[in-house]
């Protein structure tokens, strides 16, 4: 029986799925794989669970700076990360959320999922911009 997103640990278990088929991805995979090294990732994936449990649950546990992440890596690819691998970006988060819970903080995850991309997109553009 698929059970609501409850505990960091549901929380862990999404960041780590979701990020598997990232890396997995046709499109999104090259990009991440080339940013975040094979050693990187355990450490990468706990403080995105941390991002997740601080916007889902209300615990506070994330330090980072995301939009300077992007900006950084969208320089690297001479500003070429465009709305398409951010649609990919979400279709991805849903369907890994419909594949493992249902309920109110899964609806809430897919939602703001879509809100984090736009912001992330828009800071990326205002970053280009500026250079």
């Amino acid at each position: 029986m698929i059970t609501d997103i409850e505990h960091r640990e549901d929380i862990r278990v999404l960041v780590y799925t979701f990020y598997e088929s990232i890396r997995k991805n046709q499109l999104l995979g090259p990009i991440f794989n080339s940013h975040i090294k094979e050693e990187q990732w355990p450490a990468h994936l706990e403080k995105l669970t941390d991002f997740w449990v601080t916007a889902l649950l209300g615990d506070i546990c994330f330090k980072g700076n995301p939009t300077m992440a992007h900006r950084i890596v969208d320089k690297s690819l001479n500003y070429s990360i465009a709305p398409y691998h951010f649609e990919q970006w979400i279709g991805l988060w849903h369907s890994t959320i419909d594949s493992l819970y249902k309920g109110t903080l899964a609806d809430r995850a897919k939602k703001a999922v879509k809100k984090m991309a736009m912001g992330q997109f828009n800071a990326i553009c205002s970053f280009r911009d500026s250079s």
